[in-house]
C-alpha cells in the first residue's frame, strides 16, 4: 500500500506547491488523481519517485511509506527497488536507441529478471516484439507511451505510477492504453492513475482523488464522482442535465466549489 500523509512541498526555497495532501493507494488497486493544469498532480508524483531535487523541490512535511516503510527520504533507484515506479508525461523515451535497448535500460535495477520481465512486457504489448530492432524516435506516438510504459515494468514494480498516459493520443489509441493499464492491474500491478481525461480515468478505477491548488478537495469511490454534478461540469464538460458545454462556457465558468464550503 502506498500511503502519503500531510505532504508538503516546496520549490526553490519559496515556493509552497503541496499543502497538507493526503491520499491513499490500496494493494492491487487502480486509484485516479484528477486535477487541472497547475493542480500539484506532477509535483505530487515527483515527491513519490524521488525526484523532486532535480526540480529544486523539497518535501518539507508529511511522510509517504510504502508496504508500512518511509520512501521519500530514498534516492529514486532506490524507490524503484522498493517496488515503485514511474511513467513520466511526455513518454521520455531515448529516442536514439531502439526498443529493446529501451527496455532494457528500464530493467537495470532488477538485472535477474531482465528475461522474465522482457518476455512479459512484449506478451503486454506486441507491437513492442515485432518493433524490438526499430529506432525508438521512429515509433508512433501511441508506441512510444507503450514502450514508456513498458521500460516501467522493466523494473517489476508493485506500484505503478502514470503521468497523463492518454496524452496526445488518438481516441482509438486511447482506449487501448486504457485497456492495458486495466490488464496491467488484472497481472497484480496496483496502479496510480494521473489524468486530465476524466472520464477514461474514472471508467477504470476504484477510487478517486480531486486535486486543486496544491490540496485535495474532493475523495470518493470513482463511481460517485463520475455521478458527481461538479466533477461533471469542471472535468467532464458537461452541464447539469448533461449536455456538452461550449468551449467559452467550460473556460469562463464561476466554480461553486461545493466541496470546499
Amino acid at each position: 500500500m502506498l500511503d502519503v500523509r500531510n505532504l508538503e512541498v516546496v520549490y526553490d526555497d519559496v515556493m509552497l506547491v503541496l499543502r497538507g495532501v493526503s491520499l491513499t493507494v490500496p494493494r492491487g488497486s487502480i486509484v485516479a488523481l484528477l486535477g487541472a493544469n497547475g493542480a500539484g498532480k506532477t509535483t505530487l508524483l515527483r515527491a513519490l519517485s524521488g525526484l523532486l531535487d532535480v526540480h529544486d523541490g523539497e518535501i518539507t512535511k508529511g511522510s509517504i511509506t510504502f508496504d508500512g516503510e518511509p520512501i521519500h527520504h530514498l534516492k529514486p533507484a532506490e524507490i524503484v527497488k522498493r517496488g515503485v515506479s514511474q511513467v513520466m508525461e511526455g513518454r521520455r523515451i531515448l529516442a536514439e536507441l531502439t526498443v529493446e535497448e529501451n527496455l532494457r535500460v528500464g530493467g537495470h535495477t532488477a538485472p535477474k529478471d531482465l528475461a522474465a520481465n522482457l518476455e512479459r512486457v512484449y506478451g503486454l504489448f506486441p507491437v513492442l516484439k515485432r518493433r524490438s530492432k526499430s529506432v525508438a524516435g521512429y515509433l508512433s506516438g501511441g508506441e512510444q507511451q507503450m514502450l514508456a510504459v513498458g521500460r516501467a515494468l522493466m523494473a517489476g514494480p508493485k506500484c505503478l505510477l502514470l503521468d497523463e498516459p492518454s496524452l496526445g493520443l488518438a481516441p482509438a489509441m486511447v482506449a487501448q492504453i486504457r485497456d492495458l493499464i486495466v490488464e496491467i492491474n488484472k497481472q497484480g500491478t496496483t496502479v496510480l492513475l494521473v489524468e486530465q481525461n476524466a472520464t477514461m480515468a474514472l471508467a477504470i478505477a476504484g477510487h478517486g482523488y480531486v486535486m486543486e491548488t496544491g490540496k485535495i478537495v474532493m475523495d470518493k469511490p470513482a463511481a460517485e464522482l463520475l455521478a458527481d454534478e461538479d466533477i461533471k461540469e469542471f472535468y467532464l464538460g458537461l452541464g447539469a442535465e448533461g449536455a456538452a458545454r461550449s468551449f467559452r462556457e467550460v473556460k469562463h465558468y464561476k466554480r461553486r466549489k461545493r466541496w470546499l464550503s
